[in-house]
């Protein structure tokens, strides 16, 4: 696989695979720890949905920050370094079961991530600049790609046993150790990468970072503020949901600006570039929005409404390794469930008599286990590991069949890989349509395959989007704001990441499912077909530069 790449490949590689381990091991239980009434928060699905997409969001909106203060102050070898130990740092704080603590927690890996996420990227692009690695960026990102999604495959198995056997602190801990981890590879590579390590300073008619503070953050803060708080005073409701939706995206507005006015204030040759980067940002939004819901509604979908039991040899092995849990069924017992599957927080005494797993609530009863009989259902946890498993399926063949269109002079563009993404993205949506009528719409259980079909769909459009994306910015940016532009891509990120959290919030009100599934695929649909429409235009840009 390293063959043909520079040698600093398999460092930024393995770095960011346990990067990646940390941050999947957090998110694929963060939802259910935020749910959980015995040892977590007890929120609601509209809360946790809510300060999930909130969290996400803020996750990818401060690489802006991050990739201006790598390309200007820090270098991208600094800044890496300084994102990973706070997102380190983040992680094993969460394992206090404190809520102050873990807004820290999370502030901690919002700011780390902001300094580690785009400028390892941009890192990676600097040394494929080089005539002899040129040719095979694309390449390259997809490989680093799949670094990143064999860290999200694997933590889930150990976030599962973990919490099985020690509980959700222990798993948090695990999500540091892994991030410690990737630092300490990326020390290990030094020498492959120094040399491509670079801070450009103040350009000129760059802004000074004054000025930025002055004009684009403090404004950002002032208007999340006001987002906050006038809807409330002036509307005596939410714009977009909640208070943290609104806010945020007040919050967004001078940022956008911002990025807007490096296409007003760019030289002729830059324009087109920064134009058609910008445009690619905004379409792909829409992409984030559905993808992005693995952590909450399709978190949800695992683990109300998926037949997780496992018998036989394979409960066997999941039993042995920690992978699954034993559930029981009390047939006298009294359950306190609302309409979605939540167990009622009580703080008297409570009216049921026995530990009744919301599991069975949509168990048809002939299938129903007899009461104080146990069975094994795989971690709800463990689905968040279908995504990137695929990803590690799907790679080599998708590297191999744009090599094999390649030596035939008939490879897509970046750009017409990433409107493809978004086109075969949209059939994924309509995978879990079919798994909501398997289901009878919820009041019976649906098969796994269902889950993992969705996943299996949406990660091939991920693959043609996705790097193909942190290629793109490579290719089109001014080399003296490259990583701002990168961080550009990780806002709309952010974006989407929130958008994604807006919509999970909506799942409890469809009474049928489908119709949300149907959402996403107007929402993806509509997002390739003025990608489509825009095909042109990009691809003679990047003809323009004398890029593929």
């Amino acid at each position: 696989m390293w063959k043909n790449h520079p040698r600093a490949l398999p460092f930024l590689f393995f770095s960011e695979m346990w990067e990646r381990f940390g941050y999947y091991l957090m998110i694929g239980i963060f939802t259910l720890y935020l749910k959980d009434v015995k040892a977590g928060y007890g929120m609601t699905e509209a809360e946790s949905a809510d300060l999930y997409g909130t969290f996400i969001a803020l996750v990818f909106f401060t690489p802006f920050l991050g990739g201006l203060i790598a390309d200007r102050y820090l270098g991208y070898r600094f800044s890496i370094i300084i994102g990973g130990v706070m997102m380190g740092a983040g992680y094993c704080l969460m394992a206090i079961h404190d809520i102050a603590i873990l807004y820290i927690s999370m502030t901690l890996v919002i700011v780390g991530n902001g300094f580690f996420k785009p400028n390892i990227s941009t890192l990676l692009g600097s040394v494929y600049s080089t005539p002899a690695y040129n040719a095979k960026k694309d390449e390259g990102y997809n490989i680093f790609y799949m670094g990143i999604n064999m860290g999200a495959f694997v933590c889930n198995f150990f976030g599962a046993a973990l919490y099985v056997m020690m509980g959700w602190s222990a798993a948090f801990v695990a999500a540091g150790v892994g991030m410690f981890v990737g630092v300490l590879v990326f020390l290990a590579g030094t020498r492959h990468y120094i040399a491509f390590d670079s801070k450009k300073g103040v350009q000129p008619g760059d802004m000074s970072f004054t000025r930025i503070v002055l004009l684009i953050l403090l404004p950002s803060v002032i208007a999340g503020a006001a987002g906050w708080v006038l809807p409330g005073l002036l509307w005596n409701n939410t714009l977009f949901g909640s208070s943290s939706t609104d806010a945020f995206i007040f919050a967004c507005i001078p940022v956008i600006f911002f990025y807007s006015s490096l296409y007003s204030k760019a030289c002729r040759e830059e324009k087109r570039p920064i134009l058609a980067l910008l445009a690619i940002f905004a379409v792909v939004i829409l992409f984030w929005a559905v993808f992005k819901q693995n952590g909450s509604a399709l978190n949800t979908w695992a683990d109300r409404y998926t037949n997780r039991e496992v018998t036989g040899v394979t409960e066997a092995v999941f039993t042995k390794l920690k992978f699954s849990q034993q559930i029981a069924f009390a047939k006298d017992s009294v359950p306190l469930y609302d309409d979605q599957f939540r167990l009622q927080k009580k703080a008297e005494k409570p009216l049921y008599t026995y530990d009744y797993p919301a599991y069975f609530k949509n168990v048809p009863s002939e299938s129903l286990p007899p009461p104080g009989k146990s069975i094994s259902v795989w971690a709800t946890n463990l689905s968040q590991s279908i995504n990137p498993g695929w990803v590690i399926v799907f790679t080599p063949l998708i590297l191999a069949f744009f090599s094999w269109l390649r030596r035939r002079n008939r490879e897509p563009s970046t750009a017409t890989k990433i409107t493809w993404g978004l086109f075969i993205s949209a059939l994924s949506a309509l995978v879990m349509v079919g798994a909501v009528y398997a289901g009878n719409n919820g009041t019976e259980k649906a098969g796994t395959w269902w889950l993992i079909a969705s996943y299996g769909v949406i990660t091939i459009g991920e693959l043609f989007l996705s790097p193909m994306g942190l290629s793109i910015v490579s290719k089109l940016s001014p080399s003296r704001i490259t990583a701002l532009m990168m961080g550009g891509w990780f806002l709309s990120t952010s974006i989407g990441n929130k958008l994604s959290g807006v919509l999970a919030t909506m799942w409890d009100s469809y009474q049928h499912k489908a119709n949300y599934f149907w959402l996403n695929f107007m929402l993806l649909f509509a997002a390739a077909a003025v990608c489509f429409a825009m095909l042109r235009w990009l691809n003679a840009i990047l003809k323009e530069k004398g890029i593929h």
